[in-house]
């Protein structure tokens, strides 16, 4: 599906989808930033993402603790000594049309309560495609360099960074800390002679500047990087002991004074068509650049408005990247296959003659599902004019979507005669059982459940994914290895696999190739170490369908034990008992996750109970934090005149507070406002504390 395809999703089949790009973009994460090694596009991968930020827009209370909203990178590689960012490095929310662009600023305007003739000025720099790096200096010195990690933490590559001749070793008028943000990358005539130099010693060939740069910067010996001809340009900051200037464009102004090499394409722009303009001048230059660049980056200008503005989970609030558009291209299918995940869904990919889209060879394109294949959304109306899909089929790919690309059109004029409608099978192609499309569902799914081999697979790769028991050495290659040989058949196998397979057993991992004593003895400790799990992963991690992380972390607070949640599901298995009261008056739970929860736990109770005693679950524990909002469910109504509406959630959320937008008996605080209604009346009735905004500027502190 489309990202303007969400308005077609029920809460059901948004967390299934949101899963399933968490899942996706995980892999992509990693391997963009620790391998070096895009599977995907930026465009694709930005698509993706603005399809995830679509649903979690229109379902909040779904949001993924492995979001895609929350990305920021990937865990620092092995090899490399950790740094830890004294400012989390950020990542850009993006802007694909001139609508979005209006849009992004019309926020900005709402945000501060400033009117449309209100003076309010950007800037627009291009987006280089290259490697974020963070430089530390201290009285003017480099103490240390680090690569973006995941936002919190970066690799150390300080050694490496000494030897690129466009960053400063030494800085003269500068504050006494200075935390300088930019990007690494690798110009285009720099990239080919590499290249070729590369080819002609017998070693690797890159595929692009970006990996060219990022693999020359993570290089353990930096003799290695001296040799690589990287490039710098700085566009931000983080940590400051003293602010550089009043504005983004001093700020930038004063780094380039310092000697840090910055855009010449940077401008400072007064209105939405000056962001328009700057941004169509520089698309038009982009051939003639001589580096890689994918968008340009708009930021407020004015400092003190950022600091209002503040930041989302990941991103700024007053800064957004206006991406190019995706590159297209035709080729022909040759097949369709049929991939089974861990709930059963059977995923339909086209199977292509491998053609260069952006720069990347394709092969594969995401085909959603039989009503996309057949040219239709899931309401029954048409898609690509009713056109369907059919192997022999041209077919017009796009890098703007999935890890794997999408199909946007079908050359009817190249049909052969030959091409069939495809039907999708109706039994599963891992174990043959039957594959049944359930009423309201977008997929087919495998009835065979654990007996099905590709089911089984994955839900144990979820089981041990970094969201759940994450443990260390037992990744998704070393599963399927220990499956397919029957030493693992579910969960509960990997805390008995020491006994089974440990010192003094017949067979013994160590013995296994790829593995040695030091390795198997590190996998058996690292499996011991994880019998030790907060109840939310445990909870996350038994793959229960519509479950994800956010819920998983919603039902360990609201029941507090693993003993209380074991007990709550079989109990519930009344309809008409208080116990399932409770559980579908849970925020986020509904009947659809209540129903799963309780199948699952029917069907499946004596192999949970199995794993949980060879567990310890620790209960969950309440946010600790000093804010006497803590923990608190708040309302605003009526009108706000100290702050703007959306300022004053945000404070109240920094704070630990839940936001609702409705007066319940859940309710701990009503703000109200001049103009306040039914909300107010509800919450006199109701005996919550109702109180104006000077007390509550005074409650946190702001009075």
């Amino acid at each position: 599906m489309a990202a303007d395809d969400v308005t077609q999703l029920d809460a059901a089949m948004a967390e299934r989808e949101l899963a399933r790009l968490a899942g996706i973009l995980n892999r992509a994460n990693d391997a963009y930033h620790r391998e070096d090694a895009p599977i995907l596009s930026d465009a694709e991968f930005d698509a993706l993402r603005q399809r995830n930020a679509a649903i979690e827009a229109r379902f909040p209370q779904l949001v993924r603790p492995d979001s895609a909203s929350a990305f920021l990178g990937a865990t620092p590689a092995e090899g490399f000594g950790k740094i830890r960012h004294a400012r989390r490095m950020l990542s850009l929310s993006n802007a694909f049309t001139d609508e979005d662009v209006a849009d992004f600023v019309a926020g900005i305007r709402r945000f501060l309560n400033l009117g449309p003739d209100s003076p309010l000025a950007l800037t627009a720099e291009p987006k280089i495609d290259g490697l974020s790096l963070s430089l530390r200096y201290e009285n003017g010195r480099l103490l240390h360099a680090a690569t973006r990690g995941d936002g919190e933490t970066g690799e150390d590559v300080t050694t490496n960074v000494r030897t690129m001749a466009e960053i400063p070793q030494t800085l003269t008028g500068a504050p006494a800390i200075l935390e300088v943000r930019g990007e690494v990358y690798m110009s285009h005539a720099d990239f080919a002679a590499l290249n070729t130099r590369q080819s002609e010693a017998g070693g690797k060939i890159f595929a692009n500047p970006r990996n060219a740069a990022a693999g020359s910067l993570r290089q353990l010996d930096p003799e290695i990087t001296r040799a690589r001809p990287l490039r710098f340009f700085a566009y931000a900051w983080g940590e400051t002991s003293e602010p550089l200037a009043d504005t983004q464009s001093g700020a930038i102004a004063r780094l380039q004074d310092l000697g840090f090499p910055t855009n010449p394409l940077f401008r400072r722009c007064d209105t939405v068509d000056d962001l328009l303009a700057t941004y169509s001048g520089i698309e038009a230059q982009r051939a003639s650049l001589g580096y890689d660049i994918d968008g340009v980056v708009y930021k407020l200008d004015d400092l003190a408005y950022q600091d209002r503005l503040g930041l989302r989970s990941t991103t700024p609030r007053w800064a957004i990247a206006h991406k190019f558009p995706a590159e297209l291209a035709w080729t022909l299918l040759e097949g369709i296959d049929i991939q089974v995940g861990r709930t059963g869904a059977l995923s339909p990919v086209a199977r292509l003659k491998p053609v260069t889209v952006g720069g990347v060879v394709v092969s594969n394109a995401t085909l959603h599902n039989e009503d996309y294949i057949a040219g239709r959304d899931s309401r029954g109306g048409p898609i690509r004019e009713g056109r369907d899909i059919r192997v022999g089929d041209w077919v017009q790919v796009y890098r703007a979507g999935d890890v794997i690309p999408k199909i946007r059109d079908v050359d009817l004029a190249r049909r052969p005669d030959t091409a069939a409608p495809y039907q999708m099978p109706a039994h599963c192609p891992e174990c043959g059982s039957p594959a049944i499309r359930e009423p309201g569902d977008s997929v087919r799914r495998c009835t065979g459940g654990m007996i099905c081999p590709a089911q089984a697979v994955e839900r144990l790769k979820h089981f041990v994914s970094r969201a759940a028991f994450d443990i260390e050495g037992l990744g998704a290659k070393q599963v399927e290895s220990f499956w397919r040989d029957g030493w693992i058949a579910s969960p509960k196998d990997i805390f008995t696999l020491k006994d089974r397979f440990g010192p003094g057993q017949p067979r013994q991992l160590k013995n296994r190739e790829g593995w040695g004593e030091k390795s198997a003895q590190n996998l058996f400790d690292a499996i011991e170490e994880k019998r030790r799990i907060p109840l939310a992963r445990f909870i996350f991690a038994l793959g229960i369908r519509h479950v994800g992380e956010t819920s998983a972390g919603m039902l360990a607070t609201h029941f507090g034990s693993w003993d209380a949640f074991r007990a709550a599901m079989h109990e519930s298995n009344d309809p008409d008992s208080a116990a399932y009261a409770e559980l579908i008056s849970i925020d986020g739970v509904g009947p659809v996750m209540a129903q799963s929860l309780i199948t699952s736990f029917a069907a499946e109770a004596t192999e949970i109970d199995r794993l949980a005693a060879l567990l310890s679950i620790q209960p969950a524990e309440a946010r600790a934090t000093d804010s006497p909002v803590a923990g608190k469910t708040v309302v605003f109504t009526g009108t706000l005149e100290r702050m703007t509406r959306a300022e004053a959630k945000a404070r109240a959320e920094s704070l630990g507070a839940k936001v609702a937008g409705s007066v319940s008996a859940k309710t701990d605080l009503l703000i109200a406002g001049p103009g306040a209604g039914s909300k107010a009346k509800k919450a006199t009735d109701l005996g919550i504390e109702v109180i104006d905004e000077d007390q509550w500027l005074a409650l946190i502190g702001a009075g």
